[in-house]
């Protein structure tokens, strides 16, 4: 029996940890209430310094649905419409000059009119802009992303989004199968095969041994939501059991598509050896590995994931910087998965696939713009940037961590490591990002609106606007702090 003596130790002991308990959470609760109200005062800063934008909303709501192009631009209680861009700033209607970090999610890693591309395009247009027929710029094109990526074939679209389609057709067409396997919280595009199991609390879009899909949004037909199965990032053997689950059923999966390193939930790395199982396991069971590149390709390295990670998949997907802001995208594939292409069993095709202005302005950008010097810089200021950001965040009583590679970065407010959808969901807090977004438009830093603050870097950006964006979350946490 313990003694009187280890009985009031113990009493003490239980007393300290249970007052330490409700001072955290006092502390906690103190916090949230600043948060709110520095919420608040901000989103009254942006209102004042948005009129024009909020004006712009009212007649562009006459023609253009929700006034904006794309569902993504828009922002509550009006979107940011943008007048101009140079090199690493652009300006809003309302003449707000900013450190552009959005770069159009992850588009514009030359900077804004960069005069290499448009040197390409101005003569580009002189000559003609459109053929629906091949031009040697393709070529030339088609053979350095040979060189990066190190996949024999190469075919091009209009978007990130037609060439995850495309990509996914060819593995369909390849193995003869229908089945798509994908990862939870990922997005691939905004075509019904990959509008499914994308957002939603974990319990609602399923669990490492379901086989629940939901679609994101209305007008997806559930038989085409059903032939796409969704398993957990960072998990090979959750995939593995999935794919024998699968089997068993007579749906093996004609591919996994995946983003090496999925941005949709922050940027979360890959733990070591699960690309590499990845792509032992869709080996071993003859299942075609995609690794959609639209955001990684170029960004974080000249040959995005495929090359920093060294894993070679057997097609993969590439857009949104490869275009230097023309509206372009490619898939690449192993000789012996392209062959299908080759020899017309699958049909790839598009008016505009390989038109002119894309394919000089693409050629510029690969062989002039982002060149070994380019991920050089690119390396420097992430360095930089996450350095700032991690001392700033390691000083403060706001979890958090920052992380980067090459052109693409993120501070998560999270005192846990994501490492996939669960953990997400888990430790995703909305308020903080929410009012990150608003210190930072306040104060000359744009970030893509309505997203985790996740950041997109330029070979021209500096370092004053890398230090510009640690000085901003410096001072919120400090704001908060009071």
């Amino acid at each position: 029996m313990a003694t009187r003596r280890q009985q009031v130790c113990s009493a003490k002991f239980n007393l300290t940890a249970l007052i330490g308990v409700i001072m955290i959470s006092i502390a906690e609760r103190k916090n949230r209430e600043r948060v709110r109200a520095l919420t608040m005062r901000e989103n009254a800063l942006v209102v004042q310094r948005t009129r024009k934008s909020a004006k712009m909303l009212e007649v562009a709501s006459r023609s253009l649905s929700g006034g904006v192009a794309s569902s993504y631009q828009f922002r509550k209680p009006c979107p940011i419409y943008i007048d101009r861009g140079n090199g690493p700033v652009v300006w809003d209607v309302d003449g707000n000059e900013m450190w552009d970090f959005h770069n159009g999610f992850g588009s514009m890693i030359q900077g804004h009119a960069h005069p290499a591309i448009g040197y390409a395009v101005r003569d580009r247009y002189t000559k003609g802009t459109h053929f629906a027929a091949p031009t040697e710029d393709g070529i030339i094109v088609a053979d350095e992303l040979q060189r990066r990526w190190g996949l024999g074939q190469w075919r091009y679209t209009n978007s990130g989004s037609e060439a995850t389609m495309d990509a996914i057709r060819i593995a369909r067409g390849f193995t003869g199968r229908d089945t798509v396997m994908k990862i939870f919280g990922s997005y691939h595009g905004h075509h019904d095969a990959v509008m499914v199991s994308i957002a939603g609390e974990y319990e609602t879009i399923g669990h490492a041994d379901s086989l629940v899909s939901v679609p994101f949004g209305a007008g997806i037909p559930k038989s085409t939501v059903d032939l796409t199965v969704a398993v957990p990032y960072n998990d090979a053997a959750a995939m593995e059991r999935r794919i024998e689950s699968l089997i068993r059923q007579g749906r093996k999966p004609a591919c996994v598509i995946m983003e090496a390193v999925p941005m949709n939930m922050r940027v979360i790395l890959p733990e070591p050896g699960y690309l590499e199982a990845v792509r032992e396991i869709t080996s071993r069971y003859g299942i075609v590995l995609i690794f959609d590149e639209v955001k990684t390709g170029l960004s974080i390295a000249s040959g995005g994931a495929t090359e920093r990670f060294g894993v070679r998949p057997d097609l993969v997907t590439l857009a949104k910087a490869l275009g230097a802001g023309l509206p372009m995208g490619a898939v690449g594939g192993t000789e012996d998965v392209m062959s299908v292409v080759k020899d017309g069993r699958v049909y790839q095709v598009g008016t505009f696939n390989g038109n002119p202005m894309c394919m000089s302005a693409a050629r510029a950008n690969l062989l002039e713009v982002l060149t070994p010097e380019a991920y050089t810089r690119l390396e420097e200021l992430s360095r930089r940037l996450v350095s700032a950001c991690n001392s700033v965040l390691a000083d403060s009583a706001i979890p958090g961590y920052s992380l980067g590679l090459g052109a693409k970065g993120c501070v998560t407010f999270s005192a846990s490591k994501i490492v996939d959808y669960r953990s997400f969901q888990a430790n995703r807090d909305e308020e903080l990002s929410q009012l990150f977004w608003l210190y930072c438009f306040n104060r000359g830093i744009y970030t893509a609106p309505n997203r985790d603050q996740e950041w997109t870097l330029s070979v021209v950006h500096t370092a004053e606007s890398v230090d510009a964006y640690a000085a901003v979350l410096g001072e919120m946490v400090s704001d908060i702090a009071g």
